[in-house]
């Protein structure tokens, strides 16, 4: 059977968007983007709690969707993907990360290595899967010219994240990292563009304007035109530990990536597995290392596993 449409669930996170997006681009499907959620309780309930019934399901969901591919990706979208599959015939769907249920309820499932799961219809990633090719930041345009930037420049970009179950993003950790560029960067000629991103809250935005002054070109807005801007300029990219996609996405540079590494409120052996792999694979350094200009083969999980999925679906 060929398939030409996919419907995305996502409770609209960027990484989960990222992945999901990612993937139904690298198939070639077009697609309709749905944003779900649990209803309160349920949202609270191991998944395997949750009873698969459209009540307990925030946001609206099509009713028929035969002949399509359907890619969740996250928790609070998997009771949708399974109302769906049992309601609709034909349909393949795909999830993405650990769906901690019977994988027997999935066609597929897209897991990242770190997640450290197994079966006959899981595929292993190395990192996440995500919506940025290599491709389009070539093809970016330099919006960063009107602040005399160009790839002729010595540019270390700082990609922001935010705050999450495993790191608070407070002003301590971020003074710590923003005086380690400036020790490592700054100080040896190093241009600083600061990219933001839904997560960054907006008083960690204003707390580096007032640490780095004139020194820096921080964008204060969420912008993927900026993003993939700085991503093409930069020599050196650094990006805050919060966020394996993050780190994934800048991968696909192929350049220098240091992680800047905060005190985490709890231990999460998954991203210390992600960073520990990416590290082994001479991907990251963490920053305040030495600086060095190396590289890597490219990765691109995403069209990797694409390949993988086509194969299945013919």
């Amino acid at each position: 059977m060929r398939y030409f449409r996919a419907l995305l669930l996502t409770e609209g996170a960027h990484g989960m968007v990222s992945q999901a997006e990612g993937l139904a681009k690298a198939l070639k499907l077009d697609f309709n983007h749905c944003f779900v959620n649990l209803k309160k309780p349920w949202k609270y309930f191991p998944i395997n709690l949750v009873p698969v019934s459209k009540s307990v399901i925030d946001g609206k969901i099509p009713d028929q969707i035969e002949n399509q591919v359907l890619i969740s990706c996250g928790k609070n979208s998997i009771i949708s993907s399974l109302f769906l599959k049992r309601n609709n015939k034909n349909l393949f769907n795909i999830h993405i990360q650990n769906p901690k249920i019977n994988f027997s309820n999935f066609d597929l499932i897209v897991a990242p290595e770190h997640d450290q799961i197994k079966g006959g219809n899981v595929l292993n990633t190395f990192g996440a899967l995500h919506y940025i090719t290599k491709q389009e930041i070539d093809n970016s345009s330099n919006v960063f010219s009107k602040y005399n930037l160009s790839e002729n420049d010595k540019i270390v970009s700082l990609i922001l994240g935010g705050p999450n179950r495993y790191y608070d993003f407070n002003e301590i950790d971020l003074g710590n990292i923003f005086i380690s560029i400036k020790d490592n960067f700054l100080d040896k000629d190093f241009k600083l563009i600061l990219v933001r991103s839904r997560r960054t809250p907006d008083n960690i935005i204003d707390f580096a304007k007032k640490f780095f002054l004139d020194s820096a070109v921080i964008i204060d807005f969420v912008s993927k035109e900026f993003y993939l801007s700085a991503l093409k300029l930069s020599k050196t990219i650094i990006v805050t530990c919060d966020s394996t996609s993050m780190i994934s996405e800048c991968a696909i540079t192929q350049k220098p990536i240091f992680v800047a590494k905060m005190k985490a409120k709890r231990r999460n052996n998954r991203f210390e597995y992600f960073l520990n792999s990416f590290r082994e694979k001479g991907i990251i350094k963490f920053l305040g290392e030495n600086i060095d200009n190396w590289s890597y083969p490219e990765l691109d999980e995403t069209k990797r596993i694409a390949r993988i999925i086509k194969e299945r679906l013919n």
